[in-house]
């Protein structure tokens, strides 16, 4: 099954992000990236790395990032497993994105699949015009 990091530069908002997603996909191997290791708001290589080893399968890894230095440091991550493992970032929206990514990879769906879902959260509406 296709593994979930989300990186954020607040610890308190990764791990609400991944709550908020296991409450609709329970069984998706996801963990959270958040905040510097001192407490600090900031985003950690380290952090990225050790989530994505926590979740990391040989169906990939889908990594959803707020915003700035998150997409930086999740890119850098990347680099150092490229041709390694199957890591890849969803262009989305955090929340919208980490919910539909979820309920794809709960339900079999391959890495491609779960970021195509999550950046079709890009075109939710929440309000009905």
């Amino acid at each position: 099954m296709v593994g979930i990091v989300i990186v954020s530069h607040s610890q308190m908002l990764a791990e609400g992000v991944t709550e908020t997603a296991r409450m609709m996909a329970q069984d998706v191997p996801m963990a959270a990236a958040g905040g510097m290791p001192d407490g600090t708001l900031g985003t950690s290589c380290r952090r990225i790395r050790d989530a994505i080893d926590a979740v990391y399968s040989d169906d990939g890894v889908a990594i959803l990032v707020d915003m700035g230095s998150a997409v930086f440091s999740a890119e850098t991550v990347i680099e150092m497993e490229e041709n390694v493992r199957k890591i890849r970032i969803a262009d989305c929206p955090l929340v919208e994105g980490a919910v539909t990514a979820a309920i794809a990879a709960s339900t079999g769906s391959d890495l491609d699949a779960v970021i195509h879902a999550a950046e079709e959260a890009r075109s939710m509406e929440k309000v009905p015009s």
